[in-house]
């Protein structure tokens, strides 16, 4: 997880479209695991992802909206170019075979990740918009962490079990 910024001297107009960029990055990681492992209908691997990526672009969505109300249509300097797996799972925890349990447990790292990042950033932060906003997003990541683990505490015995596939009808992983 990086980004090529000094989050020290970073606008609150700069830190929201970071923010709003960190959430789109998972949700193109997560839509791309959805599409690679499809899904049942019912609750597995792929149908974990794709509501994950539903989860980040309605974020995302949300913080852009935050930005728009109070920068207008300011364009943005920051791009995706400007940071590198913050939120988003690592590119090599998509797998075959993995169990809704196991695809449960790459959200969880994605999430501790993201609260990783902004608590690391916050002792360098001395804009009081931008230390805020970081102080805001490490606490949604939190509760982010927090609502995994109680749903993976609910998840059947069966969740565990590694589906079976016949690698000829599996898209590549």
């Amino acid at each position: 997880m990086s980004t090529r910024l000094d989050l020290t001297t970073i606008d609150l107009m700069d830190a929201l479209d970071l923010a709003k960029l960190i959430e789109m990055e998972a949700c193109h990681r997560y839509q791309m695991f959805a599409k690679q492992f499809g899904h049942s209908g019912g609750r597995d691997a792929g149908a974990f992802f794709a509501s994950m990526a539903e989860n980040e672009a309605r974020h995302g969505q949300e913080l852009e909206a935050r930005r728009e109300a109070l920068f207008g249509s300011t364009p943005a300097r920051l791009t995706l170019d400007d940071l590198f797996d913050v939120e988003a799972p690592d590119m090599g925890d998509a797998r075959r075979g993995m169990s809704v349990m196991d695809a449960f447990a790459v959200g969880l790292a994605a999430e501790q990740k993201a609260y990783d990042f902004y608590d690391r950033a916050l002792p360098g932060i001395t804009d009081p918009g931008v230390r805020e906003l970081f102080i805001e997003l490490r606490d949604e990541e939190t509760e982010h962490v927090e609502m995994l683990r109680e749903a993976m505490a609910k998840l059947p015995p069966g969740a565990a079990v590694k589906p079976e596939f016949d690698e000829d009808e599996l898209p590549g992983l």
